[in-house]
């Protein structure tokens, strides 16, 4: 997911897609610990944009403070 995107969703929406991404790293935990899943690299994808999406979220709280 492209920052842009990140930036035009409201507050909500962010932590929805937060939430989401993190199942979708569970599951993708499972698979890879039971030897199905066939590309481990998606994890650290996933981790990123869970973490870019923090950081928007954390970019509007400091906003909305100010």
């Amino acid at each position: 997911m492209k920052i842009e995107a990140m930036r035009d969703m409201n507050e909500q929406e962010l932590n929805n897609e937060v939430l989401k991404l993190k199942q979708e790293l569970f599951n993708l935990r499972f698979q890879h610990v039971t030897g199905q899943l066939d590309n481990p690299n998606q994890m650290k994808s996933l981790k990123k944009d869970i973490a870019r999406l923090k950081t928007v979220i954390r970019e509007k709280q400091l906003q909305a403070e100010a």
